[in-house]
């Protein structure tokens, strides 16, 4: 009797640590993933850290993940926009080739944002994206 209450308690253990996981999951696929390079992923850590910090002042959950543009490939399955510094202009046709017809949005931050890393306006340019 004894034994199969102890059974019967981790399997209920089990199920509500299985659905608690899978929740989480779930979550994390709702949240915004975005990739913002640059040429070596400097400047646009900053950005990135600026769009994330506007970002949490709004309560919107998205992650900004800065790099350099050679690693958008390795990045590429795993991100829903795309944000390219202004300065990379003239890669826009190769990042847009890259991204093919994945469902990835793909935008070029305005320069008078870039600049001064204004967090606020790039948000706001990335969840027009979405309208």
């Amino acid at each position: 009797m004894e034994r199969s209450r102890y059974i019967e308690s981790n399997t209920t253990t089990i199920l509500l640590l299985a659905l608690q996981f899978e929740r989480k999951e779930n979550l994390e696929k709702d949240k915004l993933r975005v990739l913002l390079v640059c040429g070596s992923g400097a400047s646009s850590g900053f950005m990135a850290s600026a769009i994330r910090k506007a970002a949490s002042k709004r309560g919107l959950e998205i992650s900004v993940t800065a790099r350099s543009e050679a690693e958008i490939e390795n990045y590429i399955d795993d991100i829903d926009c795309l944000m390219v510094g202004p300065h990379l202009a003239y890669l826009l046709d190769n990042v847009k080739a890259i991204v093919g017809d994945r469902d990835i949005k793909v935008t070029l931050v305005k320069a008078q944002d870039y600049a001064i890393f204004n967090g606020e306006n790039a948000l706001d340019q990335l969840l027009s994206l979405y309208q």
